[in-house]
């Protein structure tokens, strides 16, 4: 009956991302573990032989076919041995083992995927830049060396990088999982790693998405035909001391208690801003990619609109060129300060997103075929020009505001020396008034919104302002939340959970967690999140990831996975980045960290409101301990489930690998065993079985 069969019906099921190829339709030259062929080889003429079993490969990660037992797939092969005519048509059940009379199934649900990939390029751009590339990047620029900083920072993008995020998109795409699913596949001692990621999303992601609640505030005040934050509310001396920008950012906005010590009551505005902006990520995700595919359309482009128009106006204001010369200027003196090289590493490292599980989780849902390595490249250099080009935008915008408060200054002691006083002069410099602009919080709520107020139709550019900051955070919340959601789902601790459910009850989850930002010790709890929720334990899981994907699972059969995918291998250049360098980095970059942290003491900035300015406190001892419960809750998982593997104290279930059409990719792209030289078996695959 099968000379009689279509060439299309031969080739049996094909994976779901594969597409017709006539060449393989019309030619059995190369068989393939999807195709009859190779399952129908099994069935003798007198039939079924019950010790042959489906050749099991292990060339890369497990093959789809070892998702069925071997007792479903003997036993639906003697089905269709007692009736040959049976063979074409069932060929589907051959492959992925399905049982129809009475006996348990295992099949393999369609994953989701991108509607296209701009879509897909659109959501890792999004996550990729956020915040951090407007208020923060500027900053180390200008307080590294300026045009100087440029250098370690371009570098560590080469060899840290843009390797780590290649890899995690590769990992991603090869496997078809989450974090916690891909690394549990690639190595049963590695599932803490995926596991890591999730909890550090969480944890990040709790505390950045209190920055978009803020923006929210600050969105909606900034409709206001004057803004609140131009001027002071009568003759507020707190107002007076330090600048309407600032009084109604601690104020007004936080409520702030002069320590962390001082709790207070919960701020309803706080609460109620928190209640709408876990409600709009959580509308954005409640269908996956499904749903949050469509908002990376406004989140990933509208930061650049505003970029744009704001660049073009920065550009026209008086003194923009002062702020870009602090900006741009080098100061080649500062490169022999191993601080800047730490902070150009540890910016580039958290500022594309690694080690989180979105870009893996991300990936997962691209078909086989898709180039990462190109998507990888274009990507990270996206990044990167967008912090600059971020910098020229907010210094441009800051030079306005400090050449007013220069001539401010002069008019100031002008009015003195007419009046021939010779006390109450002034210090007048514009360097000095750039350099008051400060990072994080305070650059985008209190800089920014002081510079904001000098523009013509103040209200409209506050109203895109905040808008981007809005876009720029939730995109990357999509990413941290999504690698947390597919990681869970991956895990199937229970079965048909549905990705809505979850994404709802871990809104709901990290909303009420979230309340400990609300009250006036709220801000400080908010630093201790973002000072040691995600570095330390970011750093880690990126070493797993190199040292467990390159000297446990095997480089040259990385190599090979990525040969099949987009065609070609990685050069030299990204093997010695994931083999050697990369991971020499990291241990650098971590042990400079613990050095740095035991040779001062933890402190922080509390708002002292009988001076109006900030004062330095040391972290009391249950912040200390707070701080070490979100390193531990996250790292801990690593070896805690080598461990219970390793000794088998609970028993695991073997990850579920998903399918990979390796044969067919192996044909379309005629690749042949890739034989490694003597050079290469000794530098880069010398623990390898080859």
């Amino acid at each position: 009956s099968r000379d009689h069969d279509p060439p299309r019906r031969q080739m049996g099921r094909r994976n779901q991302y594969s597409y017709d190829n006539p060449a393989l339709s019309e030619s059995n030259s190369t068989p393939s573990i999807f195709t009859v062929e190779s399952s129908s080889s099994l069935v003798h003429n007198n039939g079924f032989s019950p010790d042959l079993f489906p050749p099991i490969r292990r060339d890369s990660f497990e093959s789809a076919v070892e998702t069925g037992s071997r007792k479903s797939w003997r036993e639906s092969t003697e089905r269709m041995s007692e009736d040959p005519a049976k063979v074409a048509g069932t060929s589907k059940d051959v492959l992925i083992g399905v049982e129809k009379e009475g006996s348990s199934q295992e099949s393999l649900e369609e994953r989701d995927s991108w509607d296209n990939k701009v879509q897909y390029l659109l959501a890792v751009v999004g996550y990729a830049v956020g915040l951090g590339n407007v208020w923060r990047f500027p900053y180390l620029a200008q307080k590294n060396g300026g045009g100087a900083f440029l250098i370690p920072y371009t570098i560590m993008l080469a060899v840290e990088g843009i390797p780590i995020f290649y890899l995690e998109l590769a990992v991603g795409q090869r496997l078809r999982k989450g974090a916690i699913g891909a690394w549990n596949q690639i190595s049963p001692f590695l599932g803490g790693i995926g596991i890591a990621s999730a909890m550090v999303s969480f944890w990040v992601g709790l505390y950045y998405n209190t920055i978009i609640s803020w923006c929210l505030y600050y969105l909606v005040y900034s409709f206001r035909s004057t803004l609140p934050w131009s001027e002071c509310p009568g003759n507020v001396t707190e107002c007076t001391m330090s600048s309407p920008t600032t009084y109604f950012w601690y104020r007004e906005t936080l409520n702030i208690s002069p320590s962390v010590d001082e709790r207070g009551s919960l701020n309803w505005w706080v609460v109620v801003s928190l209640l709408a902006a876990w409600i709009i990520v959580f509308l954005c995700m409640v269908k996956g990619i499904a749903s949050s595919g469509k908002v990376v359309y406004v989140t990933a482009t509208f930061p650049y609109l505003v970029l744009v128009i704001f660049f073009f106006r920065g550009v026209t204001l008086e003194g923009f060129e002062e702020g870009l010369k602090h900006f741009f200027i080098p100061d080649f003196t500062r490169l022999g300060d191993p601080q800047v090289w730490l902070e150009a590493a540890t910016q580039i490292f958290f500022s594309l997103g690694v080690a989180f599980g979105g870009l893996i989780a991300f990936s997962s849902y691209m078909p086989v075929r898709n180039n990462c390595y190109k998507d990888a490249i274009l990507v990270s250099v996206i990044n990167c020009g967008t912090s600059v080009f971020a910098g020229v935008v907010i210094f441009s915008i800051l030079g306005f505001k400090a050449t007013q408060s220069f001539k401010a200054c002069n008019a100031h002691n002008d009015l003195l020396w007419s009046q021939n006083k010779t006390v109450g002069f002034l210090t007048c410099d514009i360097k000095t008034e750039i350099e008051k602009s400060g990072s994080g919080t305070g650059l985008a709520f209190i800089a920014f919104t002081e510079a904001i107020n000098q523009l013509p139709a103040a209200p409209v550019w506050s109203v895109l302002f905040f808008l981007m900051l809005l876009t720029l955070g939730l995109d990357s919340m999509f990413g941290m939340l999504e690698g947390v959601v597919t990681s869970i789902i991956d895990m199937n601790l229970i079965k048909n959970l549905r990705k809505d459910v979850v994404a709802a009850v871990l809104c709901l989850v990290s909303l009420l967690l979230s309340f400990c930002f609300a009250d006036s010790a709220g801000p400080y709890i908010f630093v201790l999140f973002d000072e040691y929720s995600g570095n330390i334990p970011l750093l880690i899981i990126a070493l797993g990831e190199l040292l467990g994907l390159t000297y446990m699972y095997g480089l040259k059969r990385f190599s090979d996975d990525i040969e099949l995918m987009t065609g070609q291998r990685p050069n030299y250049y990204w093997l010695i980045m994931w083999k050697y360098v990369s991971p020499i980095v990291i241990i650098i970059i971590f042990f400079a960290s613990l050095i740095k942290s035991m040779m001062s003491a933890a402190t922080y900035e509390a708002w002292n409101p009988s001076i109006a300015d900030n004062i330095t406190l040391e972290w009391p001892a249950w912040c200390k301990f707070i701080a070490s419960l979100l390193i531990i809750t996250s790292m801990g998982w690593i070896p805690l489930v080598a461990i219970v593997k390793k000794f088998n104290i609970i028993k695991w279930k073997p990850e579920t690998p998903a399918e990979f059409p390796e044969e067919e990719l192996k044909a379309e792209n005629e690749i042949k065993p890739y034989i490694p030289s003597d050079r290469e078996r000794k530098w880069l695959y010398w623990l390898e079985k080859l």
